[in-house]
């Protein structure tokens, strides 16, 4: 079972979780003189990545990655690295070494070979991989119903190209053997509805209706689940 963490308020969810992330950072400096993070985009983690920006680590010893990206210009509304641009890596923070998945090919499935080979140089395993989880039960950009959520659960690669069947823009996502080669699963669940979706998942079924049980319903990696009314 994850290991739950439930607050009435959001906002001492996000700074109590960005307390544990660096905590994380830190141990992980010191024991292999190197941290490693991959987060998630959209408006739920965007207060814990400001909390974390302000914590005193080595920061010039982290690198920061993505879970998923939009295959959008890095400056675009919709860009997941703009966000962590201009949340966490501020002040010294910046010091950090950001790895992007958006390149400059075309589409994102041109831009695939690219982007694997970047993510197969950064130091595996991640030690924290920060996921979100919408209310059809994706997380990462691994869709239900997408023509690519069988590849992306078995692939051997670590990113895939995505196109949501319900969603703007194509994608590139982890894949699940990337989200499971972490030490740390940390998911972000916020409001009623996704609280019922993420009860439904982890009472178990196919991963394939409920792609967030990639991450629940496994043994390997300790979850963590950071839940907000």
């Amino acid at each position: 079972m994850p290991l739950e963490h439930l607050f009435l308020d959001g906002a001492l969810a996000a700074a109590e979780m960005a307390r544990r992330i660096a905590a994380i950072l830190g141990e992980a400096i010191a024991a292999r003189g190197v941290a490693t993070i991959a987060l998630s985009g959209g408006r739920s983690p965007r207060p814990v990545l400001e909390a974390l920006s302000g914590a005193a680590i080595d920061w010039d010893k982290v690198i920061v990655t993505l879970v998923d990206e939009r295959w959008v210009a890095p400056g675009h509304a919709d860009s997941n690295e703009r966000l962590i641009r201009e949340t966490l890596l501020q002040g010294a923070a910046a010091g950090a070494r950001f790895v992007p998945m958006k390149n400059d090919a075309a589409d994102a499935y041109a831009g695939q070979a690219a982007c694997e080979a970047a993510f197969a140089a950064l130091p595996w395993p991640l030690d924290i991989v920060l996921l979100g989880m919408g209310e059809d039960g994706h997380t990462a950009s691994l869709f239900p119903e997408a023509k690519e959520l069988a590849e992306g659960l078995s692939t051997s690669a670590l990113t895939l190209a995505v196109t949501p069947p319900a969603a703007p823009h194509q994608r590139m996502s982890l894949s699940a053997k990337a989200i499971l080669s972490s030490r740390h699963i940390f998911l972000q669940i916020g409001g009623a509805a996704k609280k019922a979706v993420y009860d439904r998942a982890l009472a178990g079924g196919p991963v394939e209706e409920l792609p967030v049980r990639v991450a629940l319903c496994q043994h390997d990696v300790s979850v963590e689940v950071w839940i907000s009314e």
